[in-house]
């Protein structure tokens, strides 16, 4: 995984034709910006497909994709035409009508071309001024025969400039030219210095990749480019040993980087696992780097806070006390403290952890009791000065339904402080029952807000901690099915109007997961994927998949 704070400010994809350097650029650029970053992506290449992957409209000019990322198709037709008039505007009636058409005969070849898009390169690339807005400027750059002579250009320019005599060049007047060349300066200082710009060179795990990569990499140095990092894109491991074709992709590959020449596999090195799905639009692009995660990996991140609570909701029957217990039941062998507990009055938590786990305890947060023991709080201290007849008004307005749930609020709110000390892993009732707690939440921190009343702590504090993402973290449970995957989503809908945010799906029960031969549940796997797209792509960015044999415990 590559450091996301750690990145110099100009990254340069280059490489092989082929070896998805677009799609390596742009789901760079998405995680940037999504990590908090401005991030400019430009493509610098003639046949450029930027368009296609960000799933933007995109031109020469600077286009918004998405919160923090712009980007921009350098179009080099344009570009030259600029660059011409440019050149010949500043001659227009002072000079023949004839030297004019001249100049621009004289400046309608290929170099031209080059020479206009490099021009809109160095800007870029060397004019504080042109990227000032952006923390990094990103190049999506066109294959590398192209590319380096784009890199090589500012060298060779600078060499022209200084020696030539004769006033005149390929590209017109040396005098338009020589404006130009304080930035041809800058642009290959910038290039050449590995605090400012790192070159990824893109490669695939093949054979005819690797030398292309092995012979850009020799180009570059000699450029003076030597801060370069390599990107092995698309690994292969089979994951069934009996696939034969699964298994000669995977020899291929391994045979091929057997054979990295040392000064390739020197390089610092980022390897990619092949996907199988198209590097196309935010959501996939994201999934480069956030893969669907497995219950443990879910279970590591959240470890890493040492408490806190964790809450599975959901509609009901989609496993939410099963996840609850395997999340509990791990952080427990961890060594954490962990207590499990339930607000749905007909879980049974005990069930699903079948036997004492060492540091880990199990309770129910039980309606009949909590009301039982709320109201005898309530009479003892508000009817301790009322004679007979007031204490049985009390004990009558007590058995109302609105005492329930204000008791069962209130040892809700009892438990949640419990994740100031350690983990709290709380199993909610299904959706309904659940907003039901949550909006007495927010009714009460509503009525704290205006008074000053003997309020407990842990009501006071609840919907404060419910809100805090380092404290609370929300998993909401699905089933790859229509229902349960909408109505989660409206349950993250109420949650987020509440200010609080899910923090990670599980979608369980998959058979996909499970490699079944059988046509039915084959069918129903391939069903299952529109579902668990879903999620992925208008959901979560964090999912983890369970399979349908794992669920069971």
């Amino acid at each position: 995984m590559p450091d996301w704070q750690g990145f110099t400010r100009i990254l340069l994809f280059t490489g092989k034709g082929g070896v998805g350097k677009t799609s390596l650029a742009c789901s760079v650029a998405v995680a940037l910006a999504d990590h908090g970053k401005r991030v400019l992506l430009v493509s610098t290449d003639p046949a450029s497909n930027l368009d296609e992957v960000l799933e933007t409209a995109l031109s020469s000019e600077r286009r918004p994709v998405m919160p923090g990322l712009s980007a921009v198709n350098l179009d080099p037709e344009s570009a030259a035409a600029a660059y011409r008039e440019r050149m010949v505007g500043p001659y227009r009636g002072l000079l023949p009508e004839a030297a004019l058409r001249s100049m621009e005969e004289q400046m309608s070849g290929a170099c031209t071309v080059e020479i206009a898009a490099f021009d809109e390169f160095t800007k870029l690339l060397a004019d504080p001024a042109a990227t000032a807005d952006f923390d990094h400027v990103i190049f999506d750059t066109a294959p590398t025969g192209h590319t380096l002579r784009l890199l090589q250009l500012p060298g060779a320019w600078t060499e022209f400039l200084e020696t030539n005599s004769t006033g005149t060049s390929c590209l017109g007047p040396l005098a338009g030219l020589k404006a130009q060349e304080e930035l041809y300066r800058h642009s290959l200082a910038a290039l050449s210095n590995p605090a400012t710009t790192t070159v990824i060179l893109v490669t695939r795990p093949e054979r005819s990749a690797i030398r292309e990569a092995e012979r850009t990499r020799g180009e570059l140095a000699q450029a003076g480019l030597h801060h370069i990092e390599l990107a092995i894109n698309g690994l292969f491991t089979a994951t069934d040993r009996n696939d034969r074709t699964a298994m000669a992709l995977e020899t291929r590959m391994a045979t091929a980087l057997s054979g990295l020449p040392p000064e390739l596999a020197a390089l610092p090195r980022w390897e990619l696992p092949l996907q199988p799905f198209a590097l196309i639009g935010l959501a996939n692009l994201r999934r480069l780097w956030t893969p669907d995660e497995t219950l443990t990996t879910l279970i590591t991140a959240l470890e890493r806070q040492g408490r806190g609570v964790v809450m599975t909701m959901g509609k009901g029957g989609v496993g939410k006390t099963t996840v609850a217990a395997a999340i509990a039941i791990e952080l427990a062998v961890r060594g954490h403290k962990v207590h499990l507990s339930t607000t749905d009055p007909a879980a049974h938590v005990a069930d699903a952890v079948r036997g004492p786990v060492p540091g880990l305890t199990i309770s129910r947060i039980d309606p009949v009791v909590e009301t039982q023991r709320y109201s005898a709080e309530v009479l003892e201290k508000a009817g301790a000065g009322l004679d007979q007849r007031g204490r049985d008004l009390l004990a009558e307005d007590l058995r109302s339904p609105c005492t329930e749930e204000i008791a069962v609020f209130r040892a809700f709110a009892e438990k949640v402080a419990e994740g100031t000390t350690g983990f709290l892993i709380l199993d909610t009732a299904p959706t309904g029952h659940t907003l039901l707690l949550l909006d007495a939440a927010e009714a009460y921190h509503r009525e704290v807000s205006r008074s000053a009343g003997d309020t407990p702590e842990a009501v006071r504090e609840l919907l404060p901690r419910l809100r805090d993402p380092q404290f609370t973290h929300v998993i909401l449970v699905a089933l790859p099915e229509a229902t349960p995957v909408h109505e989660a989503a409206r349950l993250q809908a109420d949650l987020r109007r509440a200010g609080i945010e899910p923090w990670a799906w599980v979608v369980n029960q998959c058979f996909g997961l499970t490699g079944t031969t059988d046509p039915v549940l084959k069918a129903k796997a391939v069903r299952e994927e529109t579902y668990i797209e879903e999620v992925r792509n208008k959901h979560s960015r964090r999912v983890a998949l369970i399979s349908w044999q794992e669920q069971r415990r």
